[in-house]
């Protein structure tokens, strides 16, 4: 079994197993979690961190739902625009997910940062 101790890993690990789609915005994380040290980070700046995970998690997730709704002469036009415009949509619902809640999302940024706060001894 996979030990998970950070974001980077946390990443990493989704990587694996489900892989990369290829999203600049995986790339921007990815860059953000490896190459900046948090150990000096405010609560804000971490807190931003984990909803940006949090939000590309959701983003990915909802991109894999939407591979399983057939395709069909009904949704055609819904598909040409989806084409030119999928990813902003879905990166607009998926922040709005995380927003949703009061703020809390899913819980998982929540959790992220906590689990960040007591690995950089923040606490």
């Amino acid at each position: 079994m996979n030990t998970i101790t950070g974001t980077s890993d946390l990443l990493s690990y989704y990587q694996d197993i489900y892989g990369n789609s290829g999203s600049t915005s995986g790339a921007e994380l990815q860059e953000n979690l490896t190459n900046k040290d948090y150990s000096q980070a405010s609560e804000e700046e971490l807190m931003d961190v984990c909803k940006e995970f949090e939000a590309y998690f959701t983003e990915q997730v909802i991109k894999q739902m939407a591979k399983m709704i057939p395709e069909n002469e009904e949704n055609s036009t819904v598909g040409k625009y989806m084409d030119y415009f999928g990813d902003t949509f879905v990166q607009e619902i998926a922040s709005e997910i995380v927003e949703s809640n009061e703020g809390n999302g899913l819980g998982i940024a929540q959790t992220l940062y906590e689990q960040m706060k007591r690995n950089y001894g923040l606490e």
